[in-house]
């Protein structure tokens, strides 16, 4: 009897090694807990930099804003010069990054840190599938492609306990020096990497890259600056002014511009027989692009309540990160194992009804977050909400990640990965900043509002604090605010703390409200999830080659 000799992907998956697999592992967990470990060292950085939580914030927003706006030309850079090498190279980078954070002198040198994470990251992204599919094949690629989802989930638990912790007893620095072991241990695994050598025919489409990278960063920097530089008319701390005009929203417009321009950039060059930046058949038909919209709601919610449940817990309450810890433990732990579940139901249920399903889950518990939450995170009811939450949130993340990549044709995985990579960092990098500017929003118009019922603060101790800088502090520093610089008497500084205590909080449930209508939204595209179809990853995606 002959035996028929087995197949190089066979031969490949019967002998590969686990190694490289927990190098992709742990890049992912370095990635994830960086983000995650940014809200929970938000008290530190506030007291140590002395600056408001929206500054800090401006760190997170940099981070997810450089991802999304070099992940495209990240993914070509990795197929022409090779997958392995340049993996070193920006592991190596992400170290020093983490570097930065420790030794940070100012809250400048944290967003520069970020920055220089971020770039790293935009081609760790797509790096981790193509080398994925250059290492593993059949089962083995099946059980490395699931991890790379439990390992964010983990990383979300891991940043919030550990780093909590940490930021606790130690400090918020030591809490990066975490991220700096990671980023060494990756380094060191990654020698066990094999991949194949960069493909010098790939081309890289610069004027795309400059088109949706500089598109990207006009969108977000808008985004993000809506409260401080203003809605409409420019405010004090607006770097320039146009007529009176605020710069955000032009901003916002430039970069919605920049964005239809790539659009049209690339479908001209398609047109004439060239390389794209990126396929817009990814894109091809309404279900794709209902993918790629539900992607993007679920990550800025995600990346919503991750910011303003650690600046309620920290900044208002005063309390340790180690609370903050504990009060995300149910979402995050909920969030995890939801994210390992849920692709047991694939064969039984359509993308459609779990994505519905899902989606009205996180909108019932935002509504209910609204209703019940209070100045303790810790009741009951306040768990049983984010429980909930993260239940919707954990099966959308993996769902709608899967489907978008069985959904496209096998030769297009590496731009669905691309694709991927841009939608998620930019919707954290939105979702961190327009939480921001709405709960400021709406506490400095509370705020305002609210004067009136409050007779016992006269309009000449008004006068002497400025109503366009208000943001969310703490009943210890007001208290000792209005001490200092103003001439408040004793009980106007106990009406002044009780009358913010009242806005905070009608900001932090309007907010909330608010969330809730863009999740229920959301439930309109995941109507029109494509179907999931199982298979393995072309090594196209790690080469660039045409198949």
């Amino acid at each position: 009897m002959t035996t028929q000799p087995a197949t190089r992907s066979e031969a490949a998956a019967s002998r590969a090694s686990w190694a490289p697999l927990v190098g992709l592992f742990l890049a992912q967990v370095l990635m994830s807990y960086n983000v995650s470990a940014l809200p929970v060292s938000l008290g530190g950085m506030v007291e140590t930099f002395g600056v408001p939580p929206t500054d800090v914030s401006t760190a997170i927003v940099t981070y997810g804003l450089v991802v999304a706006a070099l992940v495209m030309v990240g993914a070509k850079i990795g197929q022409r010069v090779g997958w392995v090498i340049v993996f070193r190279v920006v592991v190596a980078v992400f170290a020093v990054s983490a570097v930065l954070m420790i030794l940070a002198p100012t809250v400048g040198y944290v967003i520069l840190a970020q920055a220089l994470a971020g770039a790293s990251a935009a081609i760790i992204v797509p790096s981790l599938v193509a080398l994925i599919a250059e290492n593993y094949h059949g089962r083995q690629q099946e059980t490395a492609i699931g991890s790379l989802g439990s390992a964010r989930a983990l990383a979300g638990v891991s940043a919030f306990l550990i780093g909590g912790t940490l930021a606790t007893l130690v400090g918020w620095r030591q809490v990066f020096v975490v991220v700096l072991v990671l980023a060494v241990a990756v380094f060191v695994l990654s020698f066990r990497m094999r991949g194949a050598p960069g493909n010098k025919a790939v081309k890289i489409d610069f004027v795309a890259a400059v088109l949706i990278g500089l598109g990207i960063v006009a969108l977000t920097l808008g985004v993000n600056n809506l409260n401080s530089w203003g809605i409409i008319s420019a405010r004090p701390g607006a770097p320039f002014e146009i007529l009176g005009l605020s710069p955000a929203p032009l901003l916002i417009v430039i970069g919605v511009v920049l964005v239809q321009l790539f659009f049209l950039w690339t479908r001209r060059r398609t047109k004439a027989g060239k390389v794209p930046l990126v396929s817009l058949s990814v894109f091809g038909s309404s279900r794709e692009r209902a993918a790629v919209y539900a992607m993007f709601i679920v990550v800025a919610l995600e990346a919503a309540l991750n910011f303003t449940i650690p600046l309620y817990i920290q900044i208002v309450q005063g309390r340790t990160p180690f609370d903050t810890s504990l009060a995300m433990l149910p979402f995050n732990l909920t969030v995890f194992f939801t994210a390992i579940i849920v692709v047991r139901f694939y064969r039984r249920f359509s993308p459609r009804t779990i994505g519905m399903f899902s989606f009205s889950l996180t909108t019932v518990a935002l509504v209910w977050l609204a209703f019940v939450v209070s100045n303790n995170w810790e009741t009951l009811p306040t768990i049983l909400g984010l429980f909930v939450f993260g239940v919707g949130q954990g099966a959308l993340v993996t769902l709608v990640f899967n489907v978008l990549v069985t959904a496209s044709p096998k030769t297009l995985a590496g731009d669905v990965g691309s694709v991927r990579g841009t939608t998620q960092n930019l919707a954290s990098a939105v979702g961190t900043a327009v939480s921001g500017a709405l709960l400021v929003g709406i506490l400095s118009f509370n705020v305002a509002s609210s004067l009136a019922d409050h007779p016992e603060l006269s309009p000449e101790l008004v006068s002497q604090i400025d109503l366009d800088s208000v943001n969310f502090v703490s009943n210890d520093r007001l208290k000792g605010v209005l001490e200092e610089q103003t001439d408040a008497s004793e009980a106007q500084v106990d009406a002044a703390v009780a009358l913010n205590e009242e806005a905070r909080l009608s900001a932090l449930k309007l907010g909330l409200l608010l969330l809730a209508g863009v999740s229920a939204i959301a439930i309109v595209p995941a109507s029109r999830l494509p179907r999931f179809r199982p298979g393995e990853i072309p090594e196209s995606v790690a080469t660039g080659e045409e198949v």
